[in-house]
């Protein structure tokens, strides 16, 4: 295994529904799901801190406990949140074989930066921060450190170098990281607002036509 497999003790769950997981988690349960191709799903629950310490190092595969003797070895499938999306509320796995290939999501880890990005005007952007993997279950990884220190400006999927029997399935040419410049952008708006200020006042030639001049005293009261 590219890493060890936790083993995590679970319960079978015999009461179903959105009152029982409630209860269930209020009480530091969490529910779950075990799918397999040949055998029906099973509702299992187990222990909230502890599937989300595995969760959070990163690991993929786990064998599931419940007791009988039989640990089943699954993959993380899916995970479902609260609807303000902050806290965990049910897990689904999926039964695999450790020879099975699979793919999965792996979050990436950075280190170091583009030569590019301490250049003025430059932003470092990840549109990336995880990429799928296609691999055996048993080759799973628990992330991807990639060092972008001698990294010029782009950082593509076809940069990456991956273990043997790991491979990224999308295109080679999709950027993982890259450093963009608004330089140029800071300095068009400064050109515009500039050719603004040196543009001159035209006086309106219909105000210059309307304007009237006073008429001159006359000297009659004046005459003897």
């Amino acid at each position: 295994m590219a890493q060890e497999t936790p083993i995590v003790k679970v319960e079978l769950r015999d009461k179903l529904g959105t009152k029982y997981a409630r209860r269930l988690r209020k009480n530091g349960r969490l529910p779950a799901t075990v799918y397999g191709k040949e055998n029906k799903p099973v509702s299992v629950s187990m222990d909230e801190k502890e599937i989300l310490t595995h969760l959070h190092s990163g690991s993929h595969v786990m064998e599931l406990d419940n007791g009988d003797g039989s640990p089943a070895t699954v993959l993380v499938k899916d995970l479902q949140f609260g609807y303000l999306g902050d806290n965990l509320i049910h897990v689904d796995f999926a039964r695999v074989d450790l020879q099975q290939i699979v793919r999965v999501m792996i979050r990436l880890q950075f280190v170091g930066q583009p030569i590019a990005a301490s250049e003025t005007g430059a932003i470092l952007e990840i549109p990336r921060p995880e990429i799928e993997i296609e691999c055996m279950v048993k080759d799973i990884p628990s992330s991807i450190t990639i060092n972008l220190t001698d990294v010029e400006e782009i950082f593509t999927i076809g940069d990456l170098e991956l273990p043997d029997g790991i491979k990224a399935t999308l295109d080679p040419d999709r950027h993982i990281a890259h450093v963009t410049f608004v330089k140029e952008e800071v300095e068009e708006v400064k050109e515009v607002i500039e050719g603004e200020e040196e543009t001159p006042e035209v006086i309106s030639e219909v105000a210059e036509e309307g304007t009237t001049e006073e008429p001159e005293p006359t000297n009659e009261g004046d005459s003897e």
